[in-house]
This record gives C-alpha cells, sequence and structure tokens, in this order.
C-alpha cells in the first residue's frame, strides 16, 4: 500500500510564476511527495504524489491555465492494472 497514491502531472502556464513560491506553496498547504515544479515564469511543470490530486489542481488552475494534466492511480500500477 503506497501512502501516496495519484500520481499528478500538469503543466501551467501563466505569467511572473514562480517555481519556489509553487514549491513552497504546495509543501505547506499538501500532503504528499516527489514534488518537481521545474520552469520559468511562464510555464511550470508540476510533478506529484498525492492523495487530494484535485486540490493540487485547483491551486494551480489560481496561478494560470492547466493543460496536460495526467493523474494516473500508482496502486492500480502496482497490482499490474492501468492507472
Amino acid at each position: 500500500m503506497l501512502e501516496y497514491k495519484f500520481d499528478t502531472q500538469l503543466l501551467i502556464e501563466g505569467q511572473n510564476l514562480s517555481e519556489d513560491a509553487i514549491n513552497d506553496y504546495i509543501t505547506k498547504h499538501f500532503a504528499g511527495d516527489c514534488l518537481l515544479a521545474v520552469g520559468d515564469d511562464e510555464l511550470i511543470k508540476i510533478h506529484f504524489h498525492t492523495n487530494e490530486p484535485w486540490k493540487v489542481l485547483e491551486y494551480c488552475a489560481s496561478l494560470g491555465e492547466i493543460y496536460d494534466i495526467v493523474v494516473e492511480n500508482m496502486e492500480r500500477q502496482a497490482d499490474g492494472l492501468h492507472g
């Protein structure tokens, strides 16, 4: 059993985006691990393992347009099923 079930990935397109500010906010407000927030001030790629991906999506959508959203159930993948 995984502690954090959902692999959550997306892109945020916006203006004046900050990798550090996004990383700090997600770390402080959402339970999870394996966080990556990389990019520049107009495009950030997010990768995060969490049990509440909808909260991460809602936060990211408040920063700009989100797209290329992938939420995969890693427990199903570990069981050999489609995530």
